[in-house]
């Protein structure tokens, strides 16, 4: 079967990168990163959730760690200078992403905002994170995706 093509696949196919997709079985709730990990048998240490966050200033973030870590929020406000970070509230993920809960792409959002991988992408060949729909995956080189959305590597788990 034929996966249809997703806001962030599209930007990729664009810009003429090389990714992979991957599926797995869902319901129509969000699946957890360990288990998507899991299901697609890859390492939790590759395989990336991305994370809304604000700031004080409403300025909105995002970032990219493995699915077996949590945010340090201390971590994440002085990465991207700021005083103060912290989660956006779930019912607030799709306006201002555009994508749902489970579904969140670093790539493709509603607007670009500053974006933050954890520094331990560039450990791995590739990495795998959301494609822009819950039971979708991307797969491609980290390099490739922290340079097209320009953006930074730093320390930002706990």
């Amino acid at each position: 079967m034929k996966t249809e093509k997703t806001n962030a696949m599209r930007i990729l196919d664009k810009e003429k990168l090389s990714y992979k997709v991957h599926t797995y079985a869902h319901g129509k709730e969000a699946v957890d990163g360990l288990h998507v990990a899991q299901l697609l048998k890859e390492d939790p240490e590759k395989v990336f959730k991305t994370l809304l966050c604000v700031s004080n200033k409403k300025q909105y973030y995002v970032f990219v760690v493995p699915v077996c870590h949590e945010l340090s929020m201390k971590k994440c406000a002085k990465a991207v200078h700021e005083k103060n970070m912290e989660m956006i509230h779930v019912k607030d993920i799709i306006r201002i992403s555009g994508y749902i809960r489970g579904g969140c792409s670093p790539i493709g959002m509603k607007k670009q905002y500053p974006t933050i991988f954890h520094e331990t992408c560039m450990l791995f060949d590739t990495i795998l994170f959301s494609g822009g729909k819950i039971g979708i995956q991307i797969e491609m080189k980290p390099k490739d995706a922290v340079d097209l959305l320009q953006a930074q590597c730093a320390d930002i788990i706990l």
